[in-house]
């Protein structure tokens, strides 16, 4: 039980990466925190799921966008346990289009969930963190905002942010025992790539060396490990999880 009794928050956890996180998190004793939003079932759902696996935890849900939103669940969170240990900044959303057609409105909503809500969660729960001297951020990146992708101008420059947030707080955060490092998924199967055209998936699988896309458990595992004693000494770190398709 590698993070037993420990408080575990992971947002954007009511399905896909987050809820294996999630659900990886709490098989290995830690109390999880799962949010979400306007996703109240499947945050529900996955609850449920670590509560049958003989887990605990409890949701709470807001926009990670939201500054006054974020503080007010992250007061409800340490209300109810005292504490936060980990944090995992899944949270995000795509807004795809070509850079000539996607609008001001899809560029600055891809930035603000993802990119933002990085910043605001981090800043917030770090404040907690400095007091108890010790605590993990794991921001969830991408291969896109390392390689980046046609289609994909906003989501790719939101990535490559995090990245270079990730390398900042890092800096400011490692006197005070706490470690921010970053995961840089290529292709996974969850619900938001099963919709992409079939011809789509090919041209994915065919850069990826290893010939196959990952499955969000394995995503899971690498979040679990920068989340535990095992990788103390490791932070401002970005590990890539694609399959050999960019290193």
């Amino acid at each position: 039980m590698r993070l037993s009794g420990k408080v575990a928050l992971v947002t954007g956890s009511a399905r896909g990466i987050g809820r294996s996180i999630a659900e990886a998190f709490s098989a290995e004793g830690a109390i999880v925190v799962v949010n979400d939003v306007g996703n109240d079932a499947g945050a529900c759902e996955t609850l449920a799921a670590i509560t049958a696996s003989g887990g605990n935890g409890t949701v709470e849900m807001f926009d990670v966008s939201d500054a006054a939103q974020v503080d007010a669940g992250v007061k409800n969170i340490l209300a109810v346990h005292g504490r936060i240990d980990v944090l995992v900044n899944n949270a995000g959303i795509t807004r795809d289009n070509l850079l000539l057609r996607m609008s001001e409105e899809e560029f600055d909503a891809v930035l603000r969930v993802n990119l933002k809500g990085t910043y605001l969660l981090t800043k917030t729960v770090t404040r907690h963190m400095m007091k108890q001297r010790s605590g993990k951020v794991v921001n969830i990146s991408s291969v896109v905002g390392m390689m980046g992708n046609a289609g994909q101008s906003n989501y790719a420059a939101a990535k490559a942010g995090i990245i270079g947030f990730t390398k900042a707080a890092a800096r400011e955060l490692a006197p005070r025992n706490i470690t921010v490092n970053a995961i840089a998924p290529g292709f996974i199967r969850t619900a938001m790539t099963a919709g992409l055209p079939e011809a789509v998936q090919k041209t994915f699988l065919a850069q990826i060396p290893l010939g196959r896309f990952a499955e969000p458990q394995e995503v899971a595992q690498l979040a679990l490990f920068l989340s535990t004693d095992a990788s103390s000494y490791i932070t401002g770190q970005v590990i890539g999880i694609n399959g050999g398709m960019y290193m």
